[in-house]
């Protein structure tokens, strides 16, 4: 088994971390506090585009997505050196995929008004693109990329020619081909413009991770891993804006091509820089602080989407709400420290967790 990209690491925790402060409430009580100042266009980034453009958050579920495809090229080649076959291996991610789809659906699984079933979470998702990852693993480098493309041109197909009445507008809100499958599905219809499937075009972000990671693991020379990284991220960037000024609108939230190549881009630009920063030139200082965090990804993800966002976080801003206003703060300054309680209380379980020796894993 090749050395640990620690990057990876660093990547897949930065992630967890900046899930973990929105939870906690951070760029809500942030952005309230800039209202009316010039600095409120930086906390604007940590919020969806509402429809077609790209900000900094839209980047965070692609890039959820790509690492889950480098964490496969872990696990799959630690299998391969144990001497798992490729049917044992395959029943593993059979179960994970089915466990993804379980938590991912369980997540929005109880409502006000009772219970509902949801397909848009991360995980259900995540379900679907690693099960399609791990499938065309084992091909040629040439083969699983192009199959990407191909989920992407289909995802293209569906939108531009199913001509359904009342959903034949393929990049308009509400009325897109992505809606429809959702009433088939569901019976319901996203009103934020969330479709179940972008597990299709997303699964190129899982594909791409996959090959990223083994390119990072391979015994080539880091400026060839450079290279290579920093070639597709810049192509893609290309490929992405130039469809978004010509044939296909950057949307985030129907996971056009456009979006999917631009955040692939952006992805592997971050992790062309984390990797020459970390595991070439070896700046590691604070990098414990991603590393707990991202080894139990799954465990803090299931943690802030279930137990903190229910019960935990609100405990902690109605505990800081009385303590702080003793000091003449305002909600918002109240609301940011509290954010920043709930974080931290988080890290430190999950360092408990890492020092224990404790990761979820499915």
């Amino acid at each position: 088994m090749p050395n640990r990209v620690l990057s990876l690491d660093f990547m897949r925790g930065l992630i967890m971390i900046l899930l973990m402060l929105e939870s906690a409430g951070l760029y809500q009580y942030l952005n309230a506090f800039l209202e009316g100042n010039p600095a409120q266009l930086i906390t604007d980034q940590f919020f969806h585009h509402p429809w077609n453009g790209i900000r900094f958050w839209d980047l965070i579920q692609p890039g959820f997505m790509f690492m889950a495809g480098t964490a496969m090229v872990y696990s799959l080649q630690r299998q391969q050196k144990e001497g798992v076959s490729w049917n044992q291996s395959f029943i593993k991610v059979l179960k994970r995929s089915g466990w993804l789809f379980f938590w991912g659906v369980l997540d929005y699984a109880v409502r006000p008004n009772g219970l509902s079933f949801e397909l848009w979470d991360v995980l259900t998702q995540l379900s679907f693109t690693t099960l399609v990852a791990f499938l065309i693993f084992r091909w040629d480098f040439k083969w699983q990329f192009l199959f990407s493309i191909g989920l992407l041109l289909l995802t293209e197909i569906m939108y531009r020619y199913s001509h359904i009445p009342g959903f034949d507008q393929p990049f308009t809100d509400q009325q897109n081909f992505g809606n429809y499958v959702d009433l088939l599905l569901m019976n319901k219809i996203n009103k934020g413009g969330w479709v179940a499937i972008n597990c299709i075009p997303t699964a190129a972000h899982t594909i791409w991770g996959v090959l990223a990671g083994k390119l990072l693991l391979s015994e080539l020379s880091s400026k060839e891993k450079i290279k290579w990284l920093l070639l597709f991220g810049v192509l893609f960037l290309l490929i992405g804006f130039g469809m978004n000024v010509t044939i296909t609108p950057i949307i985030k939230r129907i996971a056009t091509s456009s979006f999917v190549f631009v955040s692939g881009g952006y992805c592997l630009l971050f992790l062309t820089l984390s990797y020459w920063w970390i595991d070439v030139k070896e700046h590691r200082k604070y990098l414990m602080l991603f590393t707990v965090i991202g080894l139990n990804s799954l465990f803090i993800y299931l943690f802030i989407e279930i137990v903190a966002d229910r019960w935990f976080t609100e405990y902690i801003h109605a505990f800081g709400k009385v303590l702080f206003s003793y000091l003449g703060c305002s909600t918002n300054v109240i609301g940011i420290f509290s954010a920043i309680a709930v974080f931290f209380l988080e890290w430190k379980l999950c360092e408990f967790l890492y020092k224990k020796k404790i990761f979820l894993k499915i």
